[in-house]
Parts: C-alpha cells; structure tokens; sequence
C-alpha cells in the first residue's frame, strides 16, 4: 500500500510540471525515496523536479540518464540553500513569464541590457496582464462550477475587450479584466491585449484599493453600443493570490531570486534553523546622518543593542535632511564616517551584525529611475572598513532570511499613489490597507504610469511580487503602518528623523513586529 502511494505522489508531482517518467525511472526513484519520511519525499521530489526544469530538456519524457544527473546533483547539494542570508540584487533578479500553452513560468535566458528597446517598454503591460490574468481565471470567482454542483457564491466570466466590442445587441452585465489608461484627454479606456474601449466611471462603485492609470482592474458593466460606450456599474482590483496557492501550480522553483534552484521556503533545514534562531531584524528609514540629534539617538540604540545584537540592521535613506547638489557628495561622505564612527563604539555589532543600506529618492545616483543601484562603494568606504557584515543594497533589493522571503523598496508611495488616484479614498485612516492590497493585486510594487515612477523597462521584472513574499517593506515618510494581506507582511517603518524616532523590530521565528521608539 505504501509502494502504491508513494508511486502515485511521484507520478502527480511529474504530471504537475508537465514531465513524465519511464518505468525504470519511477522505480529508480521509488527505491530512493522508500526510507524518506512524507515532508521530506515532497522536499527531495520538489529538488529533483526543479533540477530537471532548470535542465532544459529536450522531450517531457525524462530518461534514465537525466534522471540520474539530477539526482546526483541535488546529493551533491547547493551551499546556497542553507544560507541564512542572501541579499539579492535587483539586476541579477531572474526574468520569468508565463506561457499560457504550457501552463508554465519559465525563465527568460535572453541577455538583458539597460537600457532596453521599444518592445521592452510594450512587453511591460503585456507581462503584467499575462501574469494577473492566468492567476484570476483560477480564482474561485471565475471557475466555473461543475454540472450537478451546489454553487454557494455568484461566479463571474471573464470576458476580453474584443469580446465585448463583438456582442452586438446584448444588454447584459460583463466583467472585464483590463487596464486603465487615457488615450484621449479626459476619457478613461479600459484596455487589454485584445483591444481597447471607452468606459464611463461617473457612476461605478469603486471597491477597496486605489485605481490610477496603468491599473488592472476588473471592470463590471453593461456595454452601450448606441454611444459606443462601457458603462462601468463596479469596478475593483483583481485578487491577490497567496504564496501558498501559487506554489501549488508552479511548483517549488526559486522565482525570488539568488543561486538557489529551489525556494527557500521548501528547504526544511531552513525552517528549522529558523525556528531555533532567536534572531531580530531592526528596520528603519530617513536616517539623517547630518543631524546631531539623530546621531545621539543612534548611539542610544546601539548602545541598547551591544548586550543583545540583533541579526541586522536596515537603514534606508534618506542620508541627509537636505541636499545641494554642490557639496551633497562630501556631506554623503562624512555622514558614513561619523557613523563609522559610532559603531566603533559598539565591536561587538561591528563583527557580528549584518548592516544593509537601501538608497533614498535624493541619495547620490545616476537618475531617479528603478531600479536605482547602490550607494557608491567609495562614499561608503568608512563603513566598508569598519563593518565585518555590510551590504550595500540596490532599490529595491530582495533578502533571503532562513526559510523567509523580504522585498525591500523606498519610495513615498502613498503620497504618488493619492496623487494619481481616479478616486481618493474617503476614510483616510485605512490608506495604508489600500496600498497594501493595490501592489499585492498588482503584483508590482509601483504600478504607476511611467512618467510617474519611470522604471528601467527590461528591468521592470525587477519590481515585481509574484509569486507574494512572505514581507514587504515599503519605506515611505508617511506615518508608520503594518498590514497583513494574502498572508503577505506590508510594511512601513515611517520616518525615523521625523516622526519620534520610531522604527520597526522584525522578530522571522515569530513572525511578528514590534513598534519602537526611542524617547530617552
């Protein structure tokens, strides 16, 4: 009976990636995997499957050979799967887009350059609707019930723009997955790849998020073919879809990033050295390193941290309170060394902690696009000097935390976000809950008009959140915030400099977060 199970699990594992065994192949890997326990057979199944992907195989039906490589190469084993730290740079994250044959993301091995061409630019908005589309089709929503099954909730169908353009003389409700956009002044259109239609919003009902241009949305309404006119009755983000759920389809593969074939959170090890480390993650932004005052407070917190060092610090800028273009490198740079300075203080953080600098909006940079590169090694290089464990990060940067998965990015989104809204939220008090599920739902973290939030187009790939992190850490100078939406950690330290000296403690083993402040 056993056999039989495990038989099965191997063959629906194979099925799910599209691959098929040979015999001799499934009984090679029944005789490996008889001794494993059932989370451990899933973890080594997840390994060896993903191997073979990454392989590149000429036919789904996987021979002997193959297999045996693949084997051998996950016994081997990948030191970069028990690190507890990977910071990950936004211009070596991999490229992955979803090709709707296979049911499949796959990974782009094309040569990327900056600065990309006009089919970058197009290929933004197709890769996002690609990717937003295939996970709401399969949203419990938009599944369509099975003959002779009760059916408790009301479904929907989802039609494209050209669809609807084509239903002459139908006056009936359509929901339509589509983006936002002005082609004309003053006239909202609803686009997909299909097509694209003029919509009137002057009476729909706008659901939780914040709508903007370049938004997918998911518009309800009834088509008017006398004014050549959608009329939108409602009209809400499409649902973000959990981690979880994702990896149910895609299997274990490391779509995050770094060396890693498998992702971090299908290594067990991992999830045990997580829950036996009792480690804390401190996190805050705008730290002014030309205001005294600040710099008494850091003391303050370092001296408070020296008994019991935390496992790292990340420092967002801001670095200065102001900045003139004349003399804002030798400031930048004196800032590090009096910081450089400090820490000297306090040996013990200096060669044992990891210290990770994300750049602000107004660092020293080549220009105000995303994803922006770190700060200069040569403003940085007190520090350098001093600490044993620096990471000078690109914005935004990825960490790899034990079995943990963090997106960190500083922009003021909130206040762009508000700007660029069609409609501003009414309750005020619940804005961080909607920009929390609009860049989930996005699964982008700025998914604003580009000549808002102007992103490198062949590394718009780099801003993405799908499949959903376990945190995001969005460091904006509006007020301090946590959410929790599809399982997903929204963050927000607030202003360091500027609100109380508050910031956020991280704690990975609980997966909670603390509120500080330093009011001594």
């Amino acid at each position: 009976m056993v056999e039989e199970l495990l038989q099965t699990k191997i063959k629906r594992q194979f099925r799910l990636h599209g691959l098929s065994l040979r015999k001799d192949g499934t009984t090679f890997l029944q005789s490996l995997l008889r001794e494993f326990k059932l989370g451990d057979v899933e973890e080594a199944l997840s390994r060896i499957i993903e191997t073979l992907c990454n392989a590149d195989l000429p036919s789904p039906i996987v021979d002997m050979a193959a297999l045996e490589r693949a084997v051998q190469e996950c016994k081997d084993g990948d030191p970069d799967c028990e690190k507890v730290l990977n910071v990950i740079n936004s211009f070596e994250i991999p490229r992955y887009h979803y090709q709707a044959e296979r049911k499949k993301l796959c990974l782009d091995t094309a040569p990327n350059t900056l600065f990309g061409g006009a089919p970058k630019k197009i290929g933004i908005c197709k890769e996002r609707y690609s990717m937003i589309l295939q996970r709401t089709q399969r949203h419990s929503l938009f599944t369509q019930p099975v003959a002779g099954a009760l059916q408790d909730t009301k479904k929907f169908v989802l039609h494209t723009v050209e669809q609807v353009l084509g239903q002459q003389g139908v006056k009936q409700t359509i929901c339509v997955l589509a983006m936002i956009t002005q082609i004309e002044e003053g006239k909202f259109f609803l686009e997909d790849s299909s097509c694209h239609m003029q919509c009137d919003l002057s009476k729909a009902r706008f659901h939780q998020g914040l709508f903007m241009e370049f938004t997918f949305v998911l518009a309800e309404g009834i088509y008017d073919e006398i004014d050549n006119i959608f009329k939108v009755s409602g009209i809400g983000l499409p649902p973000p879809e959990p981690a979880k759920i994702t990896r149910n389809y895609f299997g274990n593969a490391n779509f995050f990033g770094g060396s890693s074939t498998v992702a971090v959170g299908a290594v067990a090890k991992l999830r045990e050295l997580e829950k036996e480390r009792d480690s804390m993650i401190v996190i805050m932004s705008d730290v002014w390193l030309d205001q005294p005052q600040v710099m008494t407070k850091l003391k303050t917190m370092f001296s408070g941290y020296s008994k019991f060092p935390p496992f790292a610090f990340v420092l967002f800028g801001n670095f200065l309170s102001a900045y003139n273009p004349q003399n804002t490198m030798e400031k930048m740079k004196t800032g590090f060394k009096a910081l450089a300075d400090l820490l000297a203080l306090f040996p013990v953080l200096c060669a044992d902690t990891h210290f990770l600098l994300v750049p602000g909006p107004q660092d020293p940079g080549p220009a105000p696009v995303f994803p922006r590169p770190s700060i200069p090694a040569t403003l940085a290089g007190p520090l350098s000097n001093r600490l044993s464990n620096l990471h000078l990060c690109t914005n935004p940067a990825r960490l790899q935390y034990c079995s943990q998965e963090i997106v960190l990015f500083r922009e003021n989104l909130v206040n762009k976000f508000c700007r660029n809204s069609i409609v501003v939220p009414s309750r005020d008090k619940e804005l961080h809950v909607h920009l929390a599920k609009t860049i989930l739902s996005q699964g982008h973290l700025a998914p604003l008009p580009l000549h808002v939030t102007p992103i490198h187009w062949s590394y718009d790939h780099a801003l993405r959140l799908y499949p959903i992190p376990d945190m995001v850490v969005v460091a904006d100078r509006y007020d301090a915030f946590s959410v929790t939406v599809s399982e997903c950690l929204v963050v927000n330290p607030g202003s360091f400099s500027k609100n109380n000296f508050n910031f956020k403690v991280y704690l990975p083993a609980q997966r909670k977060l603390e509120n500080c402040e330093i009011s001594i």
